[in-house]
């Protein structure tokens, strides 16, 4: 009993030696069991612990992934992403200052370019790391970071007493406490675009995950950056011209308003508005093709912004002051240019004159040299404006007054352009109501044979009644027409009313007489002009001989190829073609040979008082000689004294057209003149 109780004590059995000897075999084994489930069971402890750590930091770089795209997604510039991005580097690896850099591309070599954006930690200590490599050279960066450049990759650097003798920035870092530092690139496909580094207390020890996670990184922000640059594509193809990539009208509109606002602040501040206009731009275009006149309007705009960088010498009182002059194509053959903070209006018309010069030089456009002149609008701020678009429209206004006035010059505009202007609208709707309303009339001026003095044609001269304004001239109104398209019915309706007269006339005078009919550039280049002329003899009856239509010299040599393939088809109708004004334009010799021209008519500027003046009656004696030699008449215009009709006889003009006989007469007086001449009337004794 004794015995047991010892056992219920101590609450173990005692195993005799004998049989401890026994069972050491199985302890053994026992033992072995145990240490091996121990060992796995650590095994398998520091495996999930393993995992666990791994699960922590997948789940750790996971969040600075999301953290960063999301950031990057909502960030409003690539600046403050890249501010989250190396905030977030920082505190995932303990890195306590990280910076951004820039890479540019310039002439196919990649520029690296520091920025003041930071990640700092340290609380002012690292201000002399940051300054240093700020201050850092281009060259520096690049030979620092040609390997990450190279491969698109993370790049890891320990530093050695070596790198003390590096560049300032390098010492700087170690000089700071740094021991390393680490970047990554932000990339777009195979290009980067950017880099972080970040500095560190700790050596790097680079491991392959870090690395790719440093990829993904970059890559995530390289989106952001491409987002942007899209998006930045998108803004710049919206505000410029697509061809000379200069501002476009939107730009323009929006920089003028900028200068409005300033000049409603600042009393002294002036700003003036060029609008430049190539003058026979559609010529070059239609003569030598759609390609070469982009190359014009390329060349033009280069030339224009070489004038606008040397503006601040001659525009501003101080070239320092940071004016922020603009050029702009508004559409086709029209620039514009915003002179911002100018001295005074001179400054502005000197750069007109600039402009005039630098694009009056000779240009080379496939193979061919090209003499190409601009006219040019100037609208000052001291006007008074309140409206970009009346800016805009008072600079248009004043570059139509420089082409109306001769081209290849410069109008500042004033306030009866205006008033011109809006009597041009006027006139524009008024002259569609005019074909329809009958305001528009023909009179005739009678052409005689000086020996004979006998009428022996008419010009039909086309004539305006506005019920408003009276009589208006036909050098008002038909180049309103002209522009609007009005010409093609107008010019319909003349030849129609022309030949019927004539027809009438030719009852009373005789089967020779003839009639004359202004033919414009616009009614030249019309394929409808044939066909009109045709249907006008059929109707009319008359002969076509009998019919010469006018057209001047300028509006023949614009373009003499189409001029001659219309020509030979109404010499295939048999109609009589003259050219007039002829002096006043550049017709040379070859092409009047080429031209099936009839009658050439002296322009009155060098009949009017030629007896005064020996210049004048020679350059119509040369007329005449030239006439001669390709066998053509001649017919004098503008003659008003008799002395002029003198002269024109000796020298054999077989026409004169002027006052001095006849000024131009109604049909009803026109009729009466024949009638007169039939029963021997005096002719001069006819001026109505």
């Amino acid at each position: 009993m004794a015995r047991r109780s010892a056992c219920s004590t101590s609450g173990s059995v005692v195993t005799p030696p004998s049989e401890q000897a026994a069972a050491s075999p199985e302890v053994v084994r026992l033992q072995r069991r145990l240490q091996r489930e121990t060992a796995a069971r650590h095994e398998a402890e520091a495996i999930a612990e393993r995992g666990l750590r791994d699960l922590y930091q997948k789940q750790q770089e996971i969040a600075l992934l999301e953290s960063i795209a999301a950031a990057a997604n909502n960030a409003s510039s690539v600046s403050e992403a890249m501010q989250h991005a190396l905030e977030s580097v920082c505190q995932f690896t303990g890195a306590p200052l990280g910076h951004l850099l820039l890479v540019r591309s310039h002439d196919d070599k990649s520029v690296i370019e520091s920025t003041a954006t930071w990640h700092d930690q340290g609380d002012g200590r690292f201000d002399g790391l940051r300054a240093a490599t700020e201050a850092a050279t281009a060259e520096q960066e690049c030979d620092r970071y040609r390997d990450l450049l190279q491969s698109a990759a993370p790049v890891y650097c320990n530093f050695t007493e070596a790198d003390a003798h590096q560049p300032a920035h390098i010492a700087a870092a170690m000089h700071s406490g740094f021991a390393s530092f680490f970047a990554l690139p932000v990339v777009i496909g195979s290009d980067t675009v950017a880099i972080l580094e970040f500095f560190s207390r700790e050596r790097q020890d680079p491991q392959q995950p870090m690395s790719r996670l440093m990829m993904q990184i970059g890559t995530q922000l390289g989106r952001v950056v491409e987002r942007e640059r899209a998006s930045e594509r998108l803004l710049h193809d919206a505000l410029h011209d697509p061809l000379t990539q200069l501002g476009n009208r939107k730009l323009f509109l929006s920089r003028l308003a900028q200068a409005l606002q300033q000049a409603r602040r600042d009393p002294d501040y002036q700003f003036a508005v060029l609008f430049v206009d190539l003058d026979r731009f559609k010529a070059i275009n239609d003569g030598l093709g759609h390609q070469a006149g982009d190359q014009l309007i390329l060349a033009t705009a280069d030339r224009l912004g070489a004038c606008l960088r040397l503006t601040d010498l001659v525009t501003r009182n101080n070239p320092e002051d940071g004016g922020n002059d603009t050029v702009a194509r508004l559409g086709g053959d029209e620039f514009t240019i915003l002179l911002d903070k100018i001295a005074n209006p001179q400054s502005a018309i000197r750069v007109a004159e600039r402009v005039l010069n630098v694009v009056a030089e000779p240009l080379l456009l496939d193979q061919q040299q090209v003499n190409v002149t601009a006219s040019i609008g100037i609208a000052l701020s001291a006007t008074g404006y309140t409206d970009v678009h009346t800016v805009l429209r008072d600079a248009d206004i004043a570059m139509y007054h420089a082409k109306q006035t001769g081209r290849a010059r410069w109008i500042m505009f004033d306030q009866s352009m205006q008033q011109s202007a809006l009597r041009r609208l006027q006139l524009e709707a008024d002259l569609r109501a005019a074909v329809e309303g009958g305001q528009l009339s023909l009179q005739y001026q009678p052409i005689v044979v000086p020996f004979s003095e006998r009428i022996t044609g008419f010009e039909a001269l086309l004539r305006w009644r506005h019920p408003v304004f009276g009589w208006i001239s036909p050098a008002e109104f038909i180049p309103v027409a002209e522009e609007t398209g009005i010409i093609g019915p107008i010019g319909k309706w003349v030849i129609e009313q022309a030949c019927a007269q004539l027809k009438q006339w030719q009852q009373i005078g005789g089967s020779e007489l003839s009639m004359s009919v202004n033919v414009s550039a616009v009614q030249l280049n019309d394929d409808a002009l044939v066909g009109v002329v045709t249907n006008a003899l059929e109707k009319s009856g008359v002969s076509p001989e009998t019919l010469k239509l006018e057209l001047t010299e300028t509006a023949v040599m614009t373009n003499p190829d189409r001029a001659l393939l219309i020509f030979q088809q109404l010499k295939t109708l048999g109609v009589k073609l003259s050219l007039d004004d002829f002096g006043t334009g550049y017709s040379s010799l070859s092409h009047l040979r080429r031209l099936p021209i009839d009658t050439l008519k002296i322009d009155r500027s060098f009949v009017s008082q030629m007896d005064k003046h020996d210049d004048k009656r020679q350059i119509a004696e040369v007329v005449v000689m030239l006439a001669r030699t390709l066998a053509m008449k001649v017919v004098a215009e503008g003659a008003e004294t008799e002395e002029e009709v003198r002269i024109l006889r000796e020298i054999g003009s077989d026409f004169v057209q002027g006052y001095f006989y006849y000024r131009p007469l109604d049909a009803d007086h026109a009729t009466h003149a024949l009638q007169q001449q039939i029963v021997g009337a005096l002719p001069c004794a006819l001026e109505n």
